[in-house]
């Protein structure tokens, strides 16, 4: 069977085509570049990683609740609509909300993947481009790892979110070079990262886990990379420019809030949307989770210089302006960390399970003679 036999809506075979627009650059110029831009290269190549051996696959997953959480923190708990459904509805509307969970960051990766070569393209820059090579192989190891998560610990897949569709659509289709860093480095990764990010902090799933600290580690570096690029940019843009990138930046912001609204679940599922996207706006854990997602986005933005009174104005619509405080580069190098205490704990579990195995083998042993 084939992947789409396995969405909840139908999804047409083939591909999805954007129209590419802007030039492909070539530069002759072997020899200048950022100090921090290859520093950052240097990593991307040290720090490339195996999906197949780092992670460990046997872990089980419940599909009806993958990361192991209490009821407290579904979307629609305490509403109408939850009060009224069967255990078993719940259990169906658990593994409905993860197979959209993931499957938006699936193809999200895949997003990724095709901005990041298409960075490569046409960047005017060999520090730039040398990055986001190594981004490339990155993006392509996440939707290689979500693919597998999907395939055999979920089984169920939601078609591309609409609106994570259309920025994904302007970024690419825009002809001018910074665009596609703007939409996916600042917006979409920025999101993405906190996502991550919170989802990661609430597992208490152990694969869940390994997969969201070890993505997050490649996406720290990520948006690291659109910051630098961007900001030595946007300083030289005249009042104009800067003007149009806000309004995208604004466009963008709200597209992502919308992307998190799970509408899609709510209709699959036959509920009332209206009454489900009411209840999860004025809910107070969605708020919270809300203002996390856009942790990373809001100091990205004000970072980059893009932070003109319409920009700020639509952050305090959506009711993460203070998020503008936040200490981005802290939230990446706790990032690396977490992962590499991840690695730490698997490999001490691991080491704890061989000498169990030792002392049973012993034990055994002893017995027999």
């Amino acid at each position: 069977m084939s992947t789409y036999d396995h969405y909840t809506t139908p999804v047409a075979p083939g591909t999805w085509d954007v129209p590419a627009a802007g030039a492909t650059r070539f530069t002759w110029d072997y020899d200048n570049g950022r100090g921090r831009l290859l520093d950052l290269y240097q990593r991307g190549k040290d720090k490339q990683w195996d999906a197949t051996k780092r992670i460990d696959w046997s872990i089980p997953v419940n599909p009806a609740n993958v990361m192991e959480q209490s009821d407290e923190l579904c979307p629609i708990y305490g509403s109408r609509q939850w009060e009224i459904l069967s255990q078993k509805e719940r259990d169906e509307l658990g593994h409905h909300l993860s197979s959209w969970l993931f499957s938006q960051f699936l193809h999200g990766e895949q997003g990724a993947l095709t901005v990041a070569a298409r960075i490569v393209e046409s960047v005017p820059d060999m520090d730039s481009k040398f990055y986001a090579a190594t981004q490339a192989m990155d993006e392509a190891r996440h939707v290689e790892l979500y693919s597998r998560f999907m395939r055999d610990k979920i089984g169920l897949y939601y078609p591309v979110n609409p609106d994570l569709a259309k920025l994904l659509a302007d970024a690419l289709s825009d002809s001018r070079w910074d665009m596609p860093y703007l939409g996916m480095q600042v917006l979409i990764e920025g999101l993405a990262l906190a996502a991550f990010g919170v989802h990661r902090d609430m597992s208490n799933n152990a694969l869940v886990t390994q997969l969201l600290a070890y993505v997050m580690q490649d996406e720290a570096r990520h948006v690291a990379f659109g910051r630098l690029a961007l900001r030595d940019y946007y300083r030289g843009l005249t009042e104009a420019e800067r003007a149009d990138r806000e309004e995208f930046v604004v466009e963008g912001c709200y597209l992502m809030r919308n992307r998190f609204q799970a509408r899609e679940v709510w209709e699959r599922l036959g509920f009332n949307v209206q009454e489900c996207l009411e209840f999860t706006e004025q809910s107070p854990v969605q708020q919270a989770f809300r203002t996390l997602l856009f942790s990373r986005i809001v100091p990205c933005v004000r970072d980059i210089g893009l932070w003109g009174p319409k920009v700020q104005r639509a952050f305090a619509d959506l009711g993460v302006l203070d998020a503008a405080q936040s200490d981005l580069d802290a939230l990446m190098r706790a990032d690396e960390e977490i992962a590499e205490r991840v690695d730490e704990q698997k490999c001490a579990a691991e080491l704890a399970a061989r000498q169990s195995e030792v002392d049973a083998a012993v034990a055994d042993g002893a017995a027999a003679s």
